[in-house]
């Protein structure tokens, strides 16, 4: 049971976590805020290998190892390849500075982080079974991807097919 802040500054696991999910939001914080659109993908690269730590400490192997390969790999390289290959003007003209949206966005991110913090220090965590870390994550998402959910998997890659062909469909009528 988590019984307060001591315990979880006290343990390693319990920093490593802290230090990705540091990383993660802010990731997400510069991506939002940086203006040239190739500092904001490696914003999002660092963002994506960030959740691939908060999954290794999971013990959730196979989906950190897919994020860094499928997120941080390809998706990043995809979009700069995108960026680079596009005629992407950046905004030489200068929005107007509104300092009362930094304050309300401060404000926000504030109390949401208060709600979060409240709402954890009050829930009573209770351990529901054992992890077996002898066992072989891979292979047992495996059997349960090949085996019981076959049918959702493959509805799952008629449903990208049919979205990536939608983009090139709405990508050609752009270019036209």
């Amino acid at each position: 049971m988590f019984s307060g802040i001591g315990d979880f500054l006290s343990s390693g696991t319990s920093w490593a976590f802290f230090i990705f999910a540091l990383l993660a939001i802010g990731g997400a914080i510069f991506m939002i805020s940086f203006t040239k659109v190739i500092h904001m993908v490696v914003s999002v690269a660092l963002t994506f290998i960030s959740l691939a730590g908060l999954y290794v400490i999971l013990e959730a192997e196979f989906v950190a190892f897919v994020q860094v390969l499928i997120y941080a790999g390809a998706i990043s390289i995809l979009m700069i390849f995108g960026i680079m290959m596009t005629k992407h003007r950046q905004g030489d003209e200068a929005e107007p500075r509104r300092p009362w949206h930094e304050g309300l966005a401060i404000v926000g991110a504030l109390g949401l982080f208060g709600i979060l913090f409240y709402a954890i220090q009050k829930t009573n965590f209770v351990a529901t079974g054992t992890l077996d870390a002898g066992k072989d994550n891979t292979l047992e998402i495996g059997k349960l991807l090949y085996n019981e959910h076959v049918i959702p998997f493959e509805i799952m890659s008629v449903l990208l097919t049919v979205a990536f062909i939608g983009a090139i469909v709405i990508a050609k009528r752009e270019e036209d």
